[in-house]
């Protein structure tokens, strides 16, 4: 008797509200409208299981994590290295978390090596965290992009590229 509900309103309004909703639902709804699919979710990451030895590069815009073997170049958004896995390669990525084995060179935005991380080669970096424990032979370097020069003598340009820049900057000072 005491209800709120609209059900025990009186009839009028409960007649109104029964056609207007088909009829009105476009225009009443414009803004606020939600597609009925809901918006796609980040895939999950693709997992190369122990057992797996790769030969050749892998290239993906997702995200990887590696527990096997890899003999090649690696490029993905987030790269996570297990503690079973061993790349041979270039390792280019957002975000990379070694918590294996690298030989080569790791180029990445944030690279984060664990304290069972090995690594043998350089690592140009944006930020870098090294755990207590981690292996590591080469040298590090810190730029702003990264990414950016992904060729095989980038390393030995990448200096000359910054010395260039900073000339004018310095001269104009």
């Amino acid at each position: 008797m005491f209800s709120k509900s609209k059900i025990n309103e009186p009839g009028p309004k409960a007649e109104d509200n029964a056609p207007k909703p088909a009829a009105e639902a476009p225009r009443a709804s414009g803004g606020d409208f939600k597609p009925a699919t809901p918006p796609k979710a980040k895939p999950p990451a693709s997992v190369l299981s122990s057992d797996l030895h790769i030969t050749g590069n892998l290239k993906t815009t997702g995200d990887i994590q590696v527990e096997g073997t890899v003999e090649g170049d690696i490029r993905a958004h987030l790269l996570t290295i297990g503690e079973s896995a061993t790349i041979k390669g270039e390792v280019v990525a957002d975000d990379v978390v070694i918590n294996g084995r690298i030989v080569g060179r790791v180029r990445g935005l944030k690279v984060r090596l664990t304290a069972t991380a090995r690594v043998e080669g350089d690592i140009i970096h944006k930020t870098i965290a090294i755990e207590s424990g981690a292996h590591f032979e080469g040298s590090v370097q810190r730029q702003d992009d990264p990414l950016s020069s992904r060729g095989k003598g980038a390393p030995a340009a990448a200096p000359a590229q910054q010395q260039a820049a900073a000339a004018p900057q310095g001269q104009g000072s």
